[in-house]
């Protein structure tokens, strides 16, 4: 048989009511005044691959976390002399659960708990349940929530400061506020206001770890603080931490 040529081949398309064929090699729908081009289908002999179309690579999907990797953040209160921690670490112990981190402090007359737990997803649902009776029963203040492992944040550098100055209203709102706007993360924070045993003044005293982006400019950032400390009369310290 010969080869029909393109006008032959519109033709003979129009004819069987397939539809014309344009010119660039796709298919105009029949009665759809030529506004949706469709692409003709493409046979594949064996042993060929379809063609992979520009831009739909696959999309990364996030990774499912390991069924033991489960976390909640735990926060207990209760009034000095007694301590949530050994009611609060013996239902991590007792469901199956493992510590991650804890901190205690004593605030005022209260004691506070802070623990973070990690385990299966039941194991985390019994220290749930576990937690429930433990503040009907105890009278404990309990709060906690599920949560994720912190993300490691190898940009940023630990670095200490120490500050002590006679206590005003607003100091640590000054500091927080200074890293704040210097886009510096405070990581830990403890600070207090005490008498001088020695000539009864009022003091303030604060220890602070903060984390410094690696791209930030160390001479620099400690010559700001130091002169911002400077404007508000605090006598502080700056220096990386060693461990």
């Amino acid at each position: 048989m010969l080869p029909l040529s393109r006008k032959g081949a519109s033709a003979h398309a129009e004819s069987r009511g397939e539809g014309a064929v344009c010119a660039g090699g796709c298919y105009l729908r029949r009665k759809s005044g030529g506004k949706y081009p469709v692409r003709p289908r493409t046979r594949l002999s064996a042993g060929h691959s379809p063609p992979r179309i520009a831009g739909a690579a696959l999309t990364d999907t996030a990774p499912r976390p390991s069924p033991n990797e489960n976390y909640l953040l735990i926060n207990a209160y209760t009034t000095h002399p007694s301590s949530p921690l050994l009611m609060v670490t013996r239902r991590i112990a007792d469901s199956g659960c493992n510590m991650v981190d804890t901190r205690l402090s004593t605030v005022g007359r209260d004691v506070s708990v802070t623990a973070l737990a990690i385990g299966s997803w039941d194991a985390i649902a019994k220290l749930e349940s576990m937690l429930t009776r433990l503040e009907r029963e105890e009278g404990l203040k309990l709060i906690w929530y599920r949560t994720g492992a912190k993300p490691i944040q190898s940009n940023l550098l630990p670095y200490v400061v120490e500050v002590v100055a006679a206590d005003k209203p607003g100091i640590l709102f000054q500091l927080a506020d200074f890293f704040d706007r210097q886009g510096i993360t405070i990581e830990t924070l403890h600070c207090s206001r005490y008498r001088a045993m020695q000539t009864g003044a009022d003091m303030f005293s604060a220890q602070l770890t903060i984390g410094v982006p690696s791209s930030m400019h160390i001479a620099a950032l400690r010559d700001d603080f130091l002169e911002f400390c400077d404007h508000l009369n605090l006598d502080a310290i700056m220096d990386p931490m060693k461990f």
